[in-house]
């Protein structure tokens, strides 16, 4: 039986992470963390059943760990909450999935250093669902093939996604600059903006919407766009705890989404 935790238990990702748990064989939620409703059952919390297990101050991540034997903790919060939370964690022996986006190079640093540090092993992932990681795999190729086009981004997610522009665009823009030896980006324009090169990068806020990532390949007389839609939260839930049974084996190092659909 392999032992989960989860920060941010009171949230929306939080709630389905633990529905995900309560439901995939082999697998226990161990502990829960948020600042809110402290105390109060996670099951109960989520709408998974009660489970006997209750929300922890994330100030005593510490003693919950050790004290719950946990092996993965599933965070899915803010950078800054992460960045803080991640030594602690690694510091327990604990191995960790992230799922937390918009880390400054230096918040990075930090969690990159305490899994070395601290010898475990981790997977640090802007989206968890399989069907962006074989997106990914498609600009990639479609990128080899359509460098002379102009490559323009769109994501669009919910009003309250406080990061902008998503992880999982900056990632396909990694993942394209790469292959194309090197491009600069733009983020929305304004203004006397003439196009160069560059991979234009666009971020949506409205409503509830879960994550649409269009990556836009424009040419003279035609164009080509590939999209990904996520339908709801649950795709990134259900990957996450896959990355949580994965990582429980994985020898100690830091790992993507690749690594665990052999991509």
């Amino acid at each position: 039986m392999i032992n989960v935790a989860v920060t941010g238990a009171s949230g929306q990702m939080g709630a389905l992470i633990i529905q995900n748990i309560v439901r995939t064989d082999g697998v226990d939620l161990s502990a829960a963390f948020d600042l809110a409703n402290i105390g109060s059952d996670a099951g109960e919390i989520a709408q998974a059943g009660t489970l006997g297990v209750p929300i922890s101050d994330v100030k005593e991540m510490e003693q919950v760990l050790t004290e719950t034997d946990t092996d993965v903790i599933i965070d899915f919060t803010i950078a800054n909450a992460t960045t803080t939370n991640a030594p602690v964690v690694a510091g327990c022996g604990v191995n960790l999935v992230i799922g937390t986006t918009g880390f400054t190079p230096e918040q990075r640093t930090t969690i990159d250093d305490a899994i070395r540090k601290n010898d475990i092993s981790a997977i640090i992932a802007p989206n968890y669902s399989v069907g962006v990681n074989v997106f990914f795999k498609i600009i990639e190729e479609a990128a080899k093939y359509l460098s002379d086009t102009d490559i323009e981004i769109i994501e669009a997610h919910h009003n309250r996604k406080q990061d902008a522009p998503s992880g999982t665009a900056i990632r396909a823009a990694e993942i394209m600059s790469l292959v194309l030896g090197g491009k600069d980006y733009v983020f929305g324009r304004h203004g006397m903006v003439p196009r160069e090169k560059e991979i234009g990068i666009h971020a949506v806020r409205g409503g509830d919407i879960a994550g649409d990532h269009t990556v836009l390949f424009a040419g003279d007389g035609e164009r080509i766009e590939i999209k990904h839609q996520a339908h709801s939260r649950q795709a990134f839930a259900a990957g996450a705890v896959k990355a949580a049974q994965w990582i429980h084996n994985a020898e100690p190092g830091t790992y993507t989404m690749d690594d665990i659909l052999g991509i």
